[in-house]
């Protein structure tokens, strides 16, 4: 996008501002983000995938809810409403968000200086810190009333759901790509049943629905660039009710990765168990009070699944001819699914240590709780 017309697009928000300059932001998949620079601020303009989220609308209703609920929170524990959420700023019309006219639906928050997003855990303790923000904002959302909040997009860690879209991807074949990729079909076929196992936890009431983040990569927290603590959970596009499983397995399969998430050298992708601990630690000293004993059980499953589940969407989306992620090489898409398999068959692998991991923890937690 020229730089003009981001100055335009700013210029309809009613930010008190005069712009200067404004640079592409970030890495995401879905939407096109503008770090704009104004004469007293900076500035997060972001373009809403409108193929990706079919209600706009409903997607700036749930995050300006969302945002005021977790800005009050934040201001009764003594916290910094604008450094430690995100913050709208409204069209000069009052709106959350302007539409172009053309499909286009933008969106205007204040820049959150002096904290970056990072593509891979460079730290370890960044992670931790990661973790703890994760729960922290999960908490903080624990008395929201879920009714409130529309589902921007039915059934997305639904990954019963997933995998029949899957099936329908492998019917059509519109791209006709299913004759080069029999393996990975095969791959996919072969795990069908590790779908329904949290699917059916929550509907028969072991596993509850939350007010859950459902996109918990690594690079949706801000992490400080003075104390490295997880100060801002962004991106809050799908925000909505979930479980707690899909936030803490999702966080894994990004932040544990000793690869990339589109590696071509598989040889480099496997789970780095010393992350896993770590994570782990931060999320459950946050949450251990109000998880069940099913989703403590299911924990190192999580993680499994949901790299299934990302893998099986890029594969879906790479037969389908890359509708949906945007992507910079025409294989872009199966190299993703392809990393994620291999990430999925080393977290198989070393499922048993990461229970013993999880059941560590919850140990050494409730002995410090009760002071054994």
């Amino acid at each position: 996008m020229e730089k003009e017309k981001v100055k335009l697009l700013f210029e309809k928000f009613d930010s008190g501002d005069e712009f200067v300059d404004a640079r592409p932001y970030g890495g995401g998949h879905i939407n096109d983000t503008f770090l704009v620079t104004g004469k007293k601020n900076k500035y997060t303009l972001q373009g809403l995938n409108h193929h990706v989220f079919k209600e706009p609308e409903h997607v700036m209703h749930n995050i300006k809810l969302i945002t005021e609920h977790l800005a009050k929170k934040i201001k009764e524990n003594g916290g910094d409403p604008m450094r430690e959420t995100l913050n709208i700023i409204r069209t000069v019309d009052g709106n959350t968000h302007y539409y172009d006219g053309n499909h286009g639906f933008y969106r205007l928050f204040y820049f959150v200086d002096g904290a970056r997003t990072y593509p891979k855990v460079e730290k370890p303790e960044h992670f931790y810190n990661a973790a703890k923000a994760f729960g922290k904002f999960q908490n903080m959302l624990a008395d929201f009333p879920a009714n409130k909040l529309y589902e921007t997009i039915p059934n997305f860690h639904n990954t019963v759901s997933r995998y029949y879209d899957f099936l329908t991807a492998v019917e059509n074949d519109k791209a006709n790509r299913c004759a080069f990729i029999a393996d990975e079909i095969k791959f996919v076929n072969s795990r069908r049943d590790k779908t329904r196992v949290i699917v059916e936890a929550i509907a028969d009431g072991s596993v509850p629905m939350r007010v859950t983040h459902n996109d918990t990569k690594y690079d949706n927290i801000l992490i400080d660039d003075a104390t490295g603590q997880g100060i801002c959970i962004i991106d809050l596009d799908t925000v909505m009710p979930g479980s707690m499983l899909y936030d803490y397995g999702d966080s894994l399969r990004f932040g544990t990765n000793a690869g990339a998430e589109d590696e071509r050298d598989l040889d480099k992708v496997y789970c780095r168990l010393d992350l896993f601990e770590e994570f782990t630690r931060g999320y459950m000293e946050e949450l251990l009070d109000t998880l069940t004993p099913r989703e403590i059980e299911l924990m190192p499953f999580s993680a499994q699944l949901i790299t299934f589940e990302c893998g099986m969407r890029f594969l879906t989306d790479f037969i389908n001819g890359d509708e949906y992620f945007k992507i910079q090489r025409p294989s872009h898409n199966l190299d993703r699914a392809r990393a994620q398999f291999k990430l999925l068959e080393d977290m198989e692998a070393h499922q048993d240590e990461m229970t013993s991991i999880v059941n560590k923890i919850k140990e050494k937690l409730e002995n410090d709780k009760t002071g054994a």
